[in-house]
């Protein structure tokens, strides 16, 4: 029986190898090359003291109060990239936000939370519970059936156009200006604190942002939907997606050696997964962020993680509209986790 599951994956390996790599997805329009100048000749950041982390609103998020949307909201395009359903609205104020729907949108409110409570770059999310959104089109080509023929829909994570930022590329977990640093090895523990297996490059964005010092290149993990669940990718993606029940039975580290650690996110994705071989395989490449990270860097993290107080940990779930009980749940878990790193 073995023999013929090593004869299955061997087959499987085969057809992968034939197939283009996981993961290539279109890469983001090309800015001109005199701005590509610009831009490449700025510093990068991937990570700023967070000084004032004790005082931060994890409810609110990066964006704060002041910038949640405000309706009503009027429909402007479909954004087909992705596995979730997503479009484009505008808010009264003349804002442009990207909603999100399905099981990644809760999720990704409080991991985007607690990787900016880190020092960390994240999206200004926000979670609308109930959202009504005028001139929707007659038919959506994803998530129709998440949308009422009046145009309203729930739980809905809204991710706010910022006008002093573009896009200016993806960046890679391998190759990138801070490989080897604490603060690239930092943001893989975050990574593995909220079990996040979904680590594509394609998931990686390049900003360049304008302040008052200049153009800068800011690094971020942009995509945080596929968190809170089990460590690898699963079936149904219930399952893998903001699921309390399995987050709080996974395992954290995996190993610890004498100056390293493992975590077991992003872990092997489940078996049920080989029916798209491609993305079984593929994802088996990304296991490494997740390993042979020094110790004391790790150990960082969970100092940096300690300064939170437990009423934001559970701001952070609150925010997502999660229950009583789930806030609660999932923030047993976050402090378990921290005071394990900081044993390290």
């Amino acid at each position: 029986m073995r023999n013929q599951f090593k004869a299955v994956l061997l087959f499987l390996a085969a057809i992968v190898l034939s197939l283009p790599a996981a993961g290539k997805h279109k890469k983001p329009p090309k800015i001109g090359e005199a701005e590509r100048a610009v831009v490449d000749a700025a510093p990068a950041t991937i990570w700023r003291d967070p000084t004032d982390v004790t005082t931060r609103n994890l409810y609110y998020g990066s964006g704060g109060k002041e910038h949640e949307p405000h309706g009503p909201f009027t429909f402007e395009k479909e954004d087909l990239r992705g596995s979730s359903p997503k479009f484009v609205i505008r808010d009264r104020d003349g804002v442009k936000w990207k909603v999100k729907l399905g099981p990644e949108a809760r999720p990704e409110i409080p991991a985007s939370r607690l990787v900016w409570a880190a020092g960390y770059f994240a999206n200004e999310d926000y979670l609308v519970p109930v959202l009504r959104v005028e001139k929707m089109p007659s038919r959506l080509q994803r998530g129709q059936q998440l949308v009422s023929p009046d145009g309203t829909m729930v739980d809905a994570r809204l991710k706010r156009y910022l006008e002093d930022e573009k896009k200016a590329e993806n960046w890679e977990w391998r190759r990138n200006p801070f490989t080897r640093t604490r603060e690239l090895n930092g943001l893989r523990v975050m990574m593995a604190l909220i079990n996040n297996w979904d680590l594509k490059d394609i998931n990686n964005g390049v900003y360049a942002e304008r302040n008052p010092g200049g153009l800068e290149r800011l690094f971020m993990v942009n995509d945080l939907g596929s968190t809170f669940a089990t460590a690898g990718r699963d079936w149904p993606m219930m399952k893998a997606k903001g699921n309390l029940s399995e987050y709080n039975r996974s395992r954290f580290i995996r190993r610890i050696t004498p100056e390293y650690v493992d975590f077991s996110t992003p872990a092997r994705s489940s078996i049920f997964i080989l029916v798209a071989p491609q993305s079984y395989f593929g994802r088996l490449k990304l296991r490494w962020i997740g390993r042979n990270i020094p110790r004391a860097d790790a150990r960082w993290v969970g100092e940096l993680l300690g300064r939170i107080s437990p009423d934001q940990i559970r701001d952070a779930f609150r925010a997502a509209g999660y229950g009583p009980g789930e806030v609660e749940g999932f923030a047993k878990v976050i402090e378990r986790r921290i005071t394990e790193l900081q044993k390290l």
